[in-house]
């Protein structure tokens, strides 16, 4: 089976749990309908996918574990309503944000009941027999803990913001920040799989690592396709990094690397809100004259290779070559 074939295969199976857990006739109407706005909109699945998989390759029972899987969305969905918050954005996944439709007082609400509810579901694997609960104990706390970490990660995010030349951020900074932002959750999607899945210590372990390194590909590609990235495609407006004067690795190597002409212009334009195409493509030529977009695509690649060699402690095997083509696709996707 290949990758889209998988991932549409689950697109169905999430769809039906999440309808489950979340109905529609939820009330009060207006916080529910925020709170499942971005989820109806569509989105990759992809890190309740990856619990799922991960399940399914240490031949754990998939059925007991969909809570789980819809929790890890819940959680994704919860900081994307909150982020969009804090950056100010008026467009995902081609629709107005949760806040510019119902206002910020209820879209952070929204955003909190994702949170709650996550948890409440989550713990729904306790009803199934074959999950071990000493294990669903165990995936609880990394799952808090590794909300904790986005947290920080995205503190330090917005820390990072306007300081782009002050020679303050440097790469390990970044990388750091990526691994609590993005990573981390991608990293404990395919560990709780693992671990409920009732999967070897040793086989979680790799799994984890896998997570992990496709989770510092996955945000290393999004800040490329955020300068590059075609518009229709990613669902919300490129070039927003360069306004909101964010330090993305693509830029942080183009401050490095620049000479006084193209820092002035990078200067110019970083942190311009107002920042038009025409500007922002001045500024992905200087990003391609001094190789900052190839340097990072080049490094995400090198992510996804460790990824994929985290898993050859697995048996080949169709599901194990699911998780493979996953690792690719990472950094070739267009959204």
């Amino acid at each position: 089976m290949k990758i889209q074939e998988a991932l549409n295969s689950f697109q169905s199976i999430f769809s039906k749990y999440l309808n489950k857990f979340l109905p529609d006739d939820l009330l009060p109407q207006d916080l529910y309908s925020a709170s499942k706005h971005l989820l109806k909109s569509g989105g990759k699945r992809l890190r309740p996918f990856l619990l799922y998989q991960s399940c399914k390759i240490v031949g754990g029972d998939v059925e007991s574990i969909m809570p789980a899987a819809i929790s890890i969305e819940l959680i994704h969905n919860f900081t994307l309503v909150h982020d969009d918050i804090m950056d100010k954005d008026e467009f995902r996944r081609g629709v107005p944000t949760v806040h510019v439709l119902w206002g910020i007082p209820l879209a952070i609400l929204a955003g909190d009941l994702l949170l709650s509810k996550a948890f409440e579901i989550f713990f729904e694997c306790a009803t199934s027999p074959k999950i071990d609960r000493n294990r669903l104990i165990d995936s609880a706390k990394k799952l808090a803990h590794a909300i904790t970490v986005v947290a920080e990660g995205q503190a330090l995010d917005i820390s990072f913001e306007g300081k782009l030349f002050s020679n303050l951020i440097t790469e390990a900074d970044y990388l750091n920040m990526i691994y609590k932002k993005t990573a981390t959750l991608i990293k404990v999607s395919c560990e709780i799989g693992g671990l409920l899945g009732m999967g070897d210590l040793s086989i979680v372990e790799a799994l984890s690592k896998y997570g992990e390194n496709i989770g510092m590909a996955f945000q290393m590609h999004d800040d490329i396709l955020g300068i590059i990235g075609d518009e229709k495609t990613l669902g919300k407006p490129v070039g927003s990094d360069l306004r909101d004067g964010k330090c993305t690795l693509v830029l942080l190597h183009a401050a490095k690397n620049c000479d006084e002409n193209q820092k002035k212009l990078l200067l110019k334009y970083y942190g311009k809100k107002d920042l038009t195409i025409f500007e922002l493509n001045e500024v992905i030529d200087i990003l391609n004259e001094l190789g900052s977009i190839n340097y990072v695509s080049s490094l995400a690649k090198n992510y996804v290779s460790l990824a994929k060699n985290a898993l050859n402690v697995l048996p080949k095997s169709e599901d194990r070559d699911i998780l493979m083509e996953i690792a690719d696709y990472i950094v070739l996707r267009g959204y």
